[in-house]
């Protein structure tokens, strides 16, 4: 295991440590080490650092395709932690002493509509648009009836180019986003995805398994930094899922014990 997928588990048995500390009904503030990744997320130059690099990079990408000639240019982009900064939602997670993602405080949070722009994402976006290149919004989202509107509404609040329906695939049944993908690509150029999580760009990277995700990274080495635009994430997507099963897993002595066995395998 990398010293980056060591760090990254550390992160999360951190997150989840209170678990195993006092009783079973307290879970001191202090104890809660989510604060690490969120105050991260927050404050550190390093994260809106990659964030621009990732937009910059990108630019460069269509630049490069607008100058060949290339027609119909397209990007596809992810939505949450992608071009849309999730950082207040981590930060009523850390308010309410939660310790890990929780459906339900998402979808009151999506409703809200506090979202704002991730670092860069105006920029690189406002350029493909007044460039002509179509911009492809996919996410997984799921809050029942109105879950379109909701991500519409966040969208727009902040302040992003086509912003509509033809634009947005909102899929509430799954997180394969490869069906609609090879649609877009159909009429269209793709010059670049962007996503915060390998399973944004490859389904097959849907694997309760880190080692294959690892070999199936290696297949796509050639890819990342030129097709595949990937942004940071520490405080959740489906590389959890591949350590523990489950994206979003209970904060249980079972998942603190798994992660320790994790941790001290090489």
């Amino acid at each position: 295991m990398s010293a980056g997928n060591k760090a990254a588990i550390a992160l999360t048995l951190a997150a989840i440590g209170a678990v195993g500390c006092g009783k079973a009904d307290e879970a001191p503030r202090a104890s809660n080490a989510l604060a690490m990744a969120v105050a991260w997320k927050e404050t550190s130059a390093e994260y809106e650092a990659l964030y621009l690099q990732g937009f910059n990079v990108a630019k460069m990408h269509v630049d490069r395709a607008l100058r060949d000639g290339r027609r119909s240019l397209a990007v596809i982009s992810d939505l949450d932690d992608t071009v849309l900064d999730t950082r207040d939602y981590w930060r009523e997670v850390l308010a309410a002493d939660a310790q890990l993602f929780e459906d339900a405080r998402w979808d009151v949070w999506v409703a809200k509509n506090k979202v704002r722009a991730s670092p860069g994402a105006l920029d690189f976006l406002n350029f493909c648009r007044d460039s002509g290149v179509e911009v492809f919004y996919i996410t997984s989202r799921d809050q029942g009836p109105m879950t379109m509107e909701l991500a519409l509404g966040n969208l727009k609040a902040a302040g992003l180019p086509f912003a509509d329906a033809e634009h947005l695939t909102v899929i509430t049944d799954s997180s394969d986003k490869e069906p609609r993908q090879r649609q877009v690509a159909q009429s269209h150029d793709v010059a670049v995805y962007l996503g915060d999580n390998l399973n944004d760009f490859r389904r097959s990277y849907y694997v309760t398994d880190a080692q294959r995700r690892r070999q199936r990274l290696a297949a796509d080495r050639n890819e990342f930094g030129r097709r595949f635009i990937l942004f940071p994430n520490p405080t959740d997507g489906h590389w959890i899922r591949a350590i523990l099963g489950d994206s979003e897993p209970p904060p249980s002595q079972e998942t603190l014990d798994r992660l320790h066995q994790l941790i001290g395998r090489r």
